[in-house]
């Protein structure tokens, strides 16, 4: 799965962030096509909880063990 995000709080503003099969993951700066869309979603993170509204996954909260603030929008690609 790839993860292209737009927003405040990443290393860069525009990033693809990759999963691999073996569960590893890497990001890189910008758009790395292709794009094959899956699905949109908003993550908001102030300090340690972590909201995420998805078009295919619905809401969900969790917390994080330490603190930051994120305002991310998007893409979930296969």
């Amino acid at each position: 799965m790839k993860y292209i995000e737009f927003g405040l709080g990443n290393t860069w503003f525009i990033r693809t962030e990759t999963e691999l099969e073996d569960g590893s993951e890497f990001e890189e700066k910008g758009i790395v096509k292709p794009v094959r869309f899956h699905s949109l979603y908003i993550r908001i993170w102030i300090g340690k909880t972590v909201v995420i509204l998805d078009l295919k996954q619905g809401f969900k909260k969790s917390k994080k063990s330490y603190n930051a603030f994120k305002i991310i929008f998007g893409i979930t690609s296969l």
